[in-house]
């Protein structure tokens, strides 16, 4: 390990978590860019889980919002 990210980590160690928590996302992204897995976050695994359920109970999106949605994304 190179002496910058030995700092790095070291320093973060007293950072508050929710910082300490961002920076372990950020090496998340780069270990599944590395490796082609990407490991799911219990946060994320919460969310799927959720809508998962909602749609399980016919709780869906209409139409139009999904084309609203697909709007703001094209421009």
């Amino acid at each position: 390990m190179n002496r910058i990210l030995e700092e790095v980590i070291e320093h973060a160690k007293t950072w508050p978590l929710e910082d300490q928590q961002e920076l372990a996302e950020y090496a998340r992204q780069i270990e599944a860019r590395r490796t082609g897995i990407y490991t799911i976050s219990d946060q994320e695994r919460m969310a799927v889980k959720k809508g998962l359920a909602e749609a399980d109970h016919g709780q869906f999106l209409s139409e139009e919002r999904v084309a609203e949605s697909d709007k703001r994304h094209e421009e």
